[in-house]
């Protein structure tokens, strides 16, 4: 996996920060809570699947690589819901679920 880059987590707490969670750095790692749900987010330069356990992940990534990051999570068929952001340089983003994913929070 390359090296994640600063703007990209910086990017990925902003949009999460924006949607009302609570973001902690953990490394590279961030974690976001709101509500009952907290939501592993990992920034990524490339496609990847996160490592650490729990039920909701998300990668965070350029859009660029998004389709390749969500057809990795699709192949690999995970036992937790996903979802995958990909942004633009501009701070737009894009978001895409897992099929069948309950994103209510």
């Amino acid at each position: 996996m390359a090296t994640v880059t600063t703007p990209l987590a910086e990017k990925a707490e902003a949009i999460f920060t924006d949607l009302g969670y609570v973001v902690e750095r953990d490394g590279r790692e961030l974690r976001a809570q709101r509500k009952w749900r907290i939501v592993n987010v990992t920034p990524v330069d490339e496609p990847a699947t996160p490592q650490e356990p729990g039920d909701f992940h998300c990668l965070v990534t350029w859009q660029e690589q998004a389709s390749a990051v969500r057809e990795r999570l699709e192949r690999r068929d995970p036992d937790y819901e996903w979802a995958v952001i990909g942004i633009e340089e501009n701070g737009d983003y894009e978001v895409c679920h897992a099929p069948d994913a309950d994103v209510s929070a």
